[in-house]
């Protein structure tokens, strides 16, 4: 009888959080489904059932699959500098034998990503304007006028400029991730590791990989699940132009949602958009406990 007054006592504590969680996340996700059937004027509140009629025009829709491109892109550049790379350059910070210049560096990268995605994303509007643009002056002062160019305003290079924005502005939280993870690895580790006369790039490979690995995952399940939920960048720099050739899944909803009055279409966005998300977080978490690191 103790045991089952313990256990409902957690129960009971447990249950609030729990009625949260299924009120403001859960419910929202099977009404979402729900909307994603309709054919849902949200003006006039007009709705018609269509079934997954709604899904069938994604399948033909061009703008949704270049969108999902971006996303894959978005991704992909991201796995490389804000995981692959900001490893790479927190173990070099903590490489560094004095311990200020290891906080101060620390500092410097994190700046960035302090500041907004909005206010970053209006920066680099600046930076990328084709007239005025430090970028452009740049380019030219150094003698490269042909790479100067209108970065926002061509289909070739809108999306990675902004990919480029988005990763100065990630790339030192990552880093400051890795940091905190590689300072949790013993010294003892390193230390018998340089008896044994391995240098600095085989201790990278050979100690500070496997042992940050876990962080690694989290940060491989973060950062692409971020890359598919991309908006405010977008939206600040180009709203999805020119000619849709910047738009992610998240832009591509909210025009079809709120610009082109067809909310049934954009829930159906929005269910891919968990899908996607929710994939990749399981099979990471699965991958992440299956090599899971212990010392």
């Amino acid at each position: 009888m103790r045991a089952i007054r313990q256990r409902a006592l957690g129960l009971a504590w447990v249950a609030p959080a729990l009625a949260l969680v299924v009120v403001f996340v859960y419910l929202p996700l099977v009404q979402n489904f729900q909307f994603s059937t309709l054919k849902w004027d949200i003006y006039s509140g007009t709705q018609e059932y269509v079934g997954l009629d709604n899904y069938r025009k994604l399948v033909d829709d061009p703008v949704f699959w270049s969108s999902l491109g971006n996303n894959v892109l978005y991704a992909v550049v991201s796995i490389v500098f804000q995981v692959f790379g900001a490893l790479l350059l927190a173990a070099l910070i903590e490489g560094v034998r004095s311990e200020r210049w290891q906080r101060g560096l620390r500092a410097v990268y994190f700046i960035p990503s302090a500041i907004s995605m909005t206010v970053a994303g209006l920066l680099f509007y600046f930076i990328y304007e084709p007239n005025l643009g430090p970028l452009n002056h740049l380019l030219r002062a150094i003698g490269l006028d042909g790479l100067a160019q209108a970065w926002l305003g061509q289909e070739s290079t809108a999306m990675s400029a902004i990919i480029a924005m988005s990763q100065w502005q990630g790339f030192g939280y990552s880093t400051l991730l890795f940091a905190v993870a590689i300072q949790r690895i013993p010294r003892e580790i390193y230390g018998a590791a340089a008896i044994d006369g391995t240098g600095p790039v085989r201790r990278f490979f050979h100690v500070t990989v496997p042992l940050v690995r876990e962080m690694t995952g989290l940060m491989m399940m973060v950062t692409i699940s971020g890359a598919f939920q991309v908006f405010n960048e977008v939206m600040v720099m180009t709203s999805g132009g020119p000619d849709n050739s910047s738009q992610v899944l998240g832009t591509w909803l909210y025009r079809s949602g709120f610009v082109r009055n067809n909310f049934g279409y954009a829930a159906a966005i929005a269910t891919v958009i968990f899908v996607i998300t929710l994939g990749i977080a399981v099979g990471q978490m699965w991958v992440t406990r299956k090599r899971r690191v212990e010392w």
